[in-house]
């Protein structure tokens, strides 16, 4: 009944939802105010006021290439803090315009393919720049933007030698892995390694003995997933171990109904965008963090031969309003949420979440479709189609290593 619900609500294609009717759903702190319902109470009365203007929804595609390609070539000094996340800036920002339909050409695709080159490290992964230690998370972020990249001299530019070794000296017994060598140990880990193993085929079921379990330990009373056994319930935690259990093809470790209820309660009713934690402000970047898990768990529960409709389960039309009406800033680029500054980060994430929410089996896309329609991605991997299609066709002719 709940699920039919839900259904007959998404499915109303092109809908938007009324602003009286968003009224009915704001916040209601039982007259205890804390420092969270005040910024709850900020948000929605920015939100209320974007949404009670009525502008239809429509995607700036040239505002934000232009911000993504500026970002490209030259980042401001706000992005100082972040020279060890360098590879993650190429991802970030070539990912997004993939999904806007945008593709560099040969010579700027090759000038970051040796750039990436220099955050390599010779006995394998990536740094976050060049010269620093190799990590998991900037290996993640490096071998997605190659991907993304589709040449050759991309693929052959990663050492899987070198990577498989590196995942080697990061794997703890227990199926757990390392962050970088002596570093932290938490989720992200496993699933930066597990894609990027399935990508480049150096998957072995050796490298990840015991991970499956490890995974499920981290499942919370709540139903999402913290970063470590006995954390609280985390949107971009819970992607990674859910989207990590699919991948290693232990899906049905997961308790998915009380994974779902989680899921579901964290878009917010009057926002429409998701937040990342309970009791957390709506955030753009979840968009995708949680929006991406309810196609894996559609996947779940077809292969299980239960019943499915056409729809994720949750209000993709409302998430879309969320994207396009408040997180856009005027001049390109997208943001976390309203009164936020926009960054290449909030960009990524959102515009995959705005891909996620249109790319059902039956496609909802709120607006004029020719406007707003974006390309769609892999939910497991956070690239395209095509990227995932051409990386694994390439590298499964490849021995792996000993």
């Amino acid at each position: 009944m709940w699920k039919n619900s839900i259904a007959d609500e998404i499915a109303r294609e092109n809908s938007t939802r009324h602003f009286s009717s968003l009224l009915s759903v704001t916040q209601n702190d039982e007259d205890v105010e804390t420092t969270t319902s005040i910024e709850q109470e900020k948000v929605e009365e920015q939100v209320l006021k974007l949404y009670k203007i009525d502008n239809e929804p429509v995607l700036m595609r040239s505002r934000h290439v232009a911000f993504l390609k500026k970002s490209l070539a030259n980042m401001p000094e706000a992005y100082e803090s972040l020279d060890c996340s360098r590879p993650w800036l190429c991802y970030w920002s070539l990912h997004a315009l993939e999904i806007l339909g945008e593709q560099l050409d040969e010579k700027e695709s090759s000038k970051i393919v040796k750039f990436l080159s220099k955050c390599q490290d010779n006995d394998g992964g990536f740094g976050g720049g060049p010269g620093q230690y190799p990590h998991l998370a900037s290996t993640y972020a490096a071998v997605c933007a190659l991907s993304i990249i589709k040449t050759q001299e991309a693929y052959d530019s990663i050492n899987r030698q070198g990577l498989y070794k590196f995942f080697q000296q990061l794997r703890s017994d227990d199926g757990s892995f390392l962050m970088h060598k002596e570093g932290e140990l938490d989720i992200r880990g496993v699933y930066c390694a597990v894609a990027v193993a399935k990508l480049t085929n150096l998957y072995t079921p050796e490298l990840f003995k015991n991970t499956e379990k490890w995974i499920t330990d981290c499942q919370t009373w709540e139903g999402g997933f913290g970063g470590c056994p006995d954390m609280e319930a985390h949107g971009g935690y819970t992607y990674c171990g859910l989207a990590s259990l699919v991948l290693l093809g232990k899906s049905n470790l997961c308790h998915l109904p009380s994974l779902l209820r989680w899921l579901v309660n964290k878009q917010t009713p009057l926002e429409g965008g998701f937040q990342g934690r309970t009791n957390k402000l709506v955030d753009g970047c979840y968009s995708f963090w949680q929006g991406a898990s309810f196609p894996l768990i559609h996947a779940i529960l077809s292969n299980q031969n239960k019943s499915q409709d056409d729809h994720w389960l949750f209000d993709q039309g409302a998430l879309q309003e969320y994207l396009l009406i408040c997180c856009q800033h005027p001049y390109g680029g997208l943001l976390d949420k309203p009164g936020k500054s926009r960054d290449v980060y909030h960009t990524c994430y959102a515009l995959s979440g705005l891909s996620v929410s249109q790319t059902s089996p039956t496609a909802l896309i709120i607006g004029q479709r020719n406007l707003n329609s974006v390309e769609p991605l892999h939910p497991l991997f956070n690239l395209s189609l095509q990227s995932v299609t051409k990386a694994t066709n390439y590298f499964k002719s490849l021995p792996i290593p000993d």
